[in-house]
């Protein structure tokens, strides 16, 4: 009876799979079967990507304090939501759409309104791809620019912040700087080296978080009079774990899907393999030095590293050798460990080390490709030229600090000009009284976990702690 069942449900797969059209004599041609093909790889990749976004909840919930825990982790709903609506209508368009010339920002295709709309996206053309499923491709890489962008925020900022921020940053943020270097602008023009986004997605989003970061000041309790901080533990470091698993899982969408197809001799295959060694070696690293350096092996430290490795190897995955590859995860892992330990005594508070992971990490992996660039792999992607080590001279190295600079001056300024104003008219930052109460009851009017905050509610009333 089994096996009866068995072989209907794989008649019913092959049936779905392949219609009765493709059997026919005048089925689809090889033309159309491979652009099937690719349609379907980037639409996979796209939900590799967009799932990333239950790892921002985790790993940012895990990492913060329980009585913030409900606010962090619902507030990536908020912003995806966010990010999908105001990339619809505009940013789509600013960031891909014929720019007729001007190389700063797209001019056509708002409000995008389906695939006769690929006309208005020239810098798409050559792919076999639906525009539609570009657009959601690249939603999702806008929607976690700015889940890093709102890190930088965790436990003091407004709802409403990142609402309005949420829009503007998706209209006038990532957009312009994704035109740059992916829709025909500028940097692209130039050859800048950035296959999946280290500087486009990362850089963006964490140079944003540490404007968000500035104007915000620190948590209360977080420094002493002295200047010297405290530490403030997430509430969860299994959420935190996990929430990495779940981003090292949707990473395969993150580069190896820029590739747009799954033809090529499948070279996505070469940029999974070197996305996956380096996020190997960052988190091994941290954890050694975090060892060397504590005497303890750091868990949170291991985890940036992680993270770290992955964001630098981003912009480089599919220009650089595998031993590079380690080399370049290695180095973020290791130098984000001490830039995090820098930003703390420098008195910035990044709850969720953004910049330290996605910023410090996303310049180092903008310069790597400068670097580290092959010949070969240079040939394969049509961009650029080869790397400092490998005869190129310093060409690519000056186009890829062109596009660092150029990335993080812009980004910084708007980001300033945006959330100065919002802090001058309305405020961005929660009183003490309800920054103390905690976000969850203050924002929300209850607790991500109800039970656990009474118990502790009536632990400090009976110790005489105020809370």
């Amino acid at each position: 009876m089994r096996k009866k069942w068995l072989v209907a449900l794989l008649a019913m797969v092959t049936v779905l799979a392949f219609p009765v059209g493709a059997f026919a004599a005048d089925g689809p041609t090889n033309v159309q079967l491979q652009a099937g093909l690719n349609t379907a790889f980037t639409f996979l990749a796209f939900i590799l990507v967009f799932f990333m976004q239950a790892g921002f909840a985790l790993l940012e919930a895990g990492s913060t304090r329980m009585k913030n825990a409900g606010h962090v982790a619902g507030k990536t709903i908020l912003t995806t939501g966010v990010a999908a609506l105001s990339f619809w209508a505009l940013g789509f368009g600013l960031g891909f759409g014929n720019d007729g010339g001007n190389g700063f920002m797209g001019l056509t295709g708002f409000f995008m309104s389906g695939t006769d709309a690929a006309a208005s996206f020239d810098s798409l053309s050559a792919l076999d791809v639906p525009i539609t499923i570009m657009f959601l491709f690249h939603f999702a890489f806008a929607a976690v620019s700015l889940s890093i962008a709102c890190g930088g925020m965790a436990e003091r900022a407004k709802l409403s912040v990142y609402i309005i921020f949420g829009i503007l940053f998706s209209i006038v943020i990532y957009p312009v700087v994704a035109h740059w270097v992916w829709g025909g602008g500028w940097l692209g023009k130039l050859g800048m080296q950035d296959y999946a986004g280290s500087t486009v997605v990362h850089l963006t989003g964490a140079t944003a978080a540490l404007v968000a970061t500035l104007l915000l000041k620190p948590r209360l309790g977080k420094f002493n009079k002295d200047g010297k901080p405290n530490i403030i533990p997430g509430h969860n470091q299994v959420y935190s774990i996990l929430g990495v698993i779940i981003l090292w899982f949707g990473w395969f969408g993150f580069n190896p899907g820029s590739a747009v197809s799954a033809m090529n001799d499948g070279f996505f295959g070469y940029v999974a393999l070197t996305t996956n060694i380096a996020a190997a070696a960052g988190g091994v690293f941290a954890l050694l030095v975090s060892w060397m350096v504590y005497g303890k092996a750091d868990i949170p430290s291991m985890l940036n590293g992680v993270l770290a490795a992955l964001v630098a190897i981003t912009g480089s995955c599919a220009f650089v050798a595998p031993w590079a590859a380690l080399v370049i995860g290695a180095v973020a892992g290791i130098v984000t460990f001490f830039t995090a330990q820098w930003f703390e005594r420098a008195r910035v508070d990044d709850p969720v080390y953004a910049f330290s992971v996605h910023g410090i990490a996303g310049m180092w992996g903008a310069v790597s490709t400068g670097l580290f660039a092959t010949p070969e792999l240079v040939k394969v992607t049509g961009v650029g030229q080869a790397g400092l080590f490998y005869g190129g001279g310093f060409t690519q190295l000056g186009v890829q600090l062109l596009g660092l600079v150029g990335t993080f001056t812009f980004v910084f300024v708007i980001s300033f000009i945006i959330l100065g104003a919002m802090k001058a008219m309305m405020g961005i930052r929660v009183t003490e009284e309800e920054e103390t109460m905690g976000l969850d009851i203050s924002e929300h009017g209850t607790y991500g976990y109800p039970e656990q905050m009474k118990l502790v509610a009536e632990a400090e009333k009976r110790s005489g702690i105020v809370n």
